[in-house]
């Protein structure tokens, strides 16, 4: 047989053509990166997938980081303690990257609504949370402290009510309707001393909510000389503005920070249960393992076989937590 006039039988290797290959590269592999030289950070601040972090929880070691690709999704919020590798010196247009997040101790969450199977993180690892709230202008709603009261027991942090613009009202009884929760209550006015808040503030992590206008701008100015600035500093991690829908953290100067949350304008809890708010209460978590089942703890005529109505000397604590649970199940507009 031939080809063109040849005979197949008089080739040999040297006229076979081999179509160079690829060059090889090293085998894919599961294994992840250790990153045992990361440092550790606490971040400060989010802007556009990046993150503003304090290195060693050192307010004048910031740098900015971008989520590692390894933690895919990771949610990360302010408060969030983190391990950072790469550039960490902080300089402009320096980037480092987050490659590990610490489990959280505490966790503030919220949802859009009490039908949106979806929680939204809104600070982690804070020991407190001030709800700030106007004696007027707005006017108060026990509502929204109710609610935010029960978002702080389920995850885990300590509310405390911090109440402004005594100065615009002769007197007012609203602090009255949380009597029996031993609920701490602070007065924040511009006409106030600011120490009796900031002996609870002192080396603790605090988060501060509370709907716009009632002078929780004005406070954490208070706290923080030079807020402004430093809001600018802390939050200019994307394209160098504060940008108001965000969590920024704040150093305190005695030691501590605060953690200002934009304008609440709802505060959904689908994601907590009555069972969540009763376990927070050491005294009385125990008596509702003798419920019925599908028990809300509301007492008669709802619940007419609740332990919590069995408990002797409780009446006051019972119903100062039925008024939490009704929140609970309410979700009025304030």
């Amino acid at each position: 047989m031939s080809r063109g006039g040849r005979s197949t039988a008089s080739y040999d290797e040297s006229d076979v053509r081999v179509r160079p290959g690829k060059a090889s590269s090293r085998p894919r592999t599961k294994t992840r990166p250790q990153h045992n030289d990361a440092e550790a950070a606490m971040v400060v601040a989010v802007d556009r997938g990046r993150w503003g972090c304090v290195l060693g929880g050192d307010a004048e070691r910031r740098i900015v980081a971008m989520r590692a690709r390894e933690l895919g999704r990771t949610p990360i919020v302010v408060g969030d303690q983190v391990d950072v590798v790469g550039d960490l010196t902080g300089k402009p247009d320096t980037l480092a990257r987050i490659v590990r997040v610490s489990e959280r101790s505490t966790v503030l969450r919220r949802t859009a609504d009490d039908t949106d199977p979806f929680e939204r993180i809104v600070v982690a690892n804070a020991e407190q949370l001030f709800i700030v709230v106007a004696l007027a202008d707005p006017p108060p709603r026990t509502g929204f402290v109710e609610r935010a009261m029960v978002a702080a027991y389920a995850g885990g942090l300590e509310p405390i009510l911090v109440l402004t613009k005594r100065d615009l009202v002769a007197e007012s009884e609203f602090a009255a309707a949380f009597e029996g929760l031993d609920l701490k209550i602070r007065y924040a006015g511009i006409d106030d001393p600011v120490e009796p808040v900031l002996e609870l503030l002192t080396d603790r992590l605090t988060a501060l909510i509370g709907h716009s206008g009632v002078g929780k701008s004005t406070l954490v100015n208070r706290l923080v000389p030079d807020a402004y600035r430093a809001v600018g500093v802390v939050s200019g991690v994307g394209k160098g503005k504060h940008t108001s829908t965000q969590s920024v953290a704040l150093a305190l100067p005695e030691g501590g920070w605060v953690i200002d949350t934009p304008g609440v304008r709802s505060f959904g809890l689908a994601h907590i249960t009555p069972d969540d708010v009763i376990a927070s209460f050491t005294d009385l978590a125990d008596a509702i393992e003798d419920c019925p089942r599908g028990c809300t703890h509301l007492g008669p005529p709802a619940d007419p076989e609740c332990a919590l109505d069995q408990l002797p000397g409780t009446e006051r604590r019972v119903a100062a937590i039925r008024q939490l649970l009704t929140a609970l199940i309410s979700n009025e507009s304030w």
